[in-house]
């Protein structure tokens, strides 16, 4: 089975390296050609352009950063839409309102294709550690086919039944990262200013009930006020204004994701988007100074 790979970026380029590492016969493309270069030392094909990659493969997986770019990619709403997908299995990875992806589900099948949704959990660092955990919806078949090419990616997979059930478990799970990695970044800012050793906070919290492989991997990040991206504040932004768009659909209150929206907010505004997720520390910190 020949693979396509489109979108390479923060989460999308070491997921596609883990894939060709595996000896996963990969067609490669992405909008800015310098990301294709490591992919092509590891042994991928590099396509010219999207319509390229589908013509080549059997199935492709997209890690795209929104809605338009998926579109723009599938050519949907063209003609070149139906050559694209027509016999063909679309593995949607990114973040996107699961109603629009239920939308894409429908165009692609009437086109001819398959279509599965596969989110995953996880970062940056994960996934150069291919221990993601994807989540999986669409028909049973299309499902079976796809489950063992995230064997590289994932330490787990989980088959969320039908379409948007794993778009709706993404958004649930990082319902609780979001909230999660907020208050951790506030309570570090509550030590830190009530003048505690904030190396001794962090020992403390890690030998306690509260520790997890987030705290361990955020933690850190935070003593050393290092804020290279795993997970863009940007992209997290993002992520809950989706949440909290499929909460108000349902009816669903969400009063501390609302609160960690005005927070990431007020970080993307003051310019840190594309720093880690852990920057909402500047948002609290410009709070404090402020008096608010």
């Amino acid at each position: 089975m020949n693979v396509g790979f489109i979108g390479l970026g923060v989460m999308g380029r070491p997921m596609a390296l883990r894939l060709a590492s595996a000896g996963t016969p990969l067609v490669v493309w992405n909008r800015t050609p310098q990301r294709t270069a490591p992919l092509r030392a590891a042994g991928a094909q590099v396509a010219a352009d999207p319509g390229e990659v589908f013509a080549r493969t059997d199935v492709v997986l997209l890690m795209l950063a929104d809605e338009a770019a998926v579109d723009t990619v599938l050519a949907r709403g063209t003609p070149a839409f139906g050559t694209r997908v027509a016999g063909r299995t679309v593995v949607h990875m990114g973040t996107t309102s699961p109603e629009y992806s239920h939308a894409l589900e429908s165009d692609v099948r009437a086109a001819g294709g398959h279509y599965v949704e596969a989110p995953v959990s996880g970062s940056r660092v994960p996934a150069e550690q291919g221990q993601l955990v994807a989540m999986l919806a669409g028909d049973e078949e299309a499902v079976t086919a796809v489950r063992p090419l995230l064997a590289p990616l994932s330490r787990e997979t989980f088959a969320c039944g039908e379409v948007p059930g794993a778009l709706l478990m993404k958004l649930s799970v990082n319902l609780f990262l979001i909230t999660l990695v907020t208050g951790l970044t506030e309570a570090y800012h509550f030590a830190e200013r009530q003048g505690l050793d904030r190396r001794l906070f962090l020992d403390v919290l890690d030998a306690g009930p509260m520790a997890s492989p987030v705290s361990r991997m955020k933690a850190p990040k935070l003593h050393e006020r290092d804020f290279t991206v795993q997970a863009a504040a940007l992209d997290v932004l993002k992520n809950n204004r989706l949440i909290a768009e499929s909460a108000r659909r349902a009816g669903l209150a969400s009063p501390l994701l609302d609160a960690c929206h005005a927070l990431f907010e007020e970080t993307v505004a003051r310019g840190y988007g594309d720093e880690d997720m852990v920057a909402v520390l500047r948002a609290i910190e410009a709070r404090t100074t402020e008096g608010v």
